[in-house]
């Protein structure tokens, strides 16, 4: 099955769907540029009111394609074209869509997953939903651009154990660090989703996209650009440099434990 963003409407509710289940949705370069140009479109349709964003198959997303991931931050410039041109772009149009964006999560929420859950602005866990980013066994870091996203949703202490255990948050857990909105039964998941933008939808449309417009100027989402922060160097791809990022890699090809030096 080709990987994929698929779209579906229902009145005044639009459905995404993170497409990719022999992989857990992991999401690809060419799944990051579609992503972005359904949120863009969708966006623009005065005549929607609410957005759900789902993943196919019990899973929200794993993560990246680490496999095509590894080809394209092969080198600094073609990692900050990844990153800089597709990823930032396409969880900007998700965060800054018009119209409230409902995430629908089960099963395995990680990486771009998480990203992309980050940037809605509601999240409706499953009780099987699991939620991180454990990149630390892979030996690099994230894109400061991508990090703010979370950032603003869970808060510093929550976006350090994530990133610094590289474990697993249960729903409950996710719940508690006010990284999700509510959790349900995972076979309501579906249902709660749609019950929620359904009653997003019953309000006042332009109401609804002032409250968005106004929460984000005041809790503005810090942009990579504006991030002022000390990395070992001035380059955020700096890790791909690191025995311990070939290290991380061929351990994740190996299927094996990697072996990490400090170096």
């Amino acid at each position: 099955m080709t990987p994929d963003i698929l779209q579906t409407r229902s009145g005044t509710i639009a459905q995404v769907t993170l497409f990719n289940p022999d992989k857990l949705n992991a999401i690809n370069a060419a799944m990051w540029r579609r992503l972005r140009v359904v949120m863009e479109t969708l966006s623009a349709d005065d005549s929607l009111r609410a957005v759900v964003i789902r993943g196919e198959g019990g899973h929200f997303a794993a993560g990246g394609d680490l496999e095509e991931m590894e080809a394209e931050r092969s080198t600094r410039q073609r990692a900050q074209r990844f990153h800089g041109e597709t990823v930032a772009p396409a969880l900007a149009a998700v965060a800054e869509c018009q119209h409230p964006v409902v995430a629908a999560i089960q099963g395995a929420c990680a990486g771009g997953g998480l990203e992309i859950a980050a940037a809605c602005d509601l999240r409706i866990a499953g009780t099987s939903a699991r939620f991180g980013a454990p990149i630390m066994k892979l030996g690099f870091s994230m894109y400061p651009g991508e990090l703010a996203g979370l950032l603003e949703v869970c808060g510093a202490a929550t976006a350090l154990e994530i990133l610094l255990e590289g474990r697993l948050l249960s729903a409950a857990e996710a719940l508690q660090k006010g990284l999700v909105t509510r959790v349900v039964a995972d076979e309501a998941v579906a249902e709660e989703a749609l019950a929620t933008a359904q009653r997003i939808a019953a309000g006042a449309p332009l109401v609804a996209r002032a409250h968005k417009r106004m929460i984000r100027a005041m809790n503005r989402r810090v942009t990579s650009a504006d991030l002022r922060i000390e990395l070992p160097t001035d380059d955020p791809f700096w890790f791909l440099d690191t025995a311990d990022h070939a290290e991380g890699m061929a351990a994740f090809r190996e299927k094996r434990a990697p072996v990490f030096t400090g170096r």
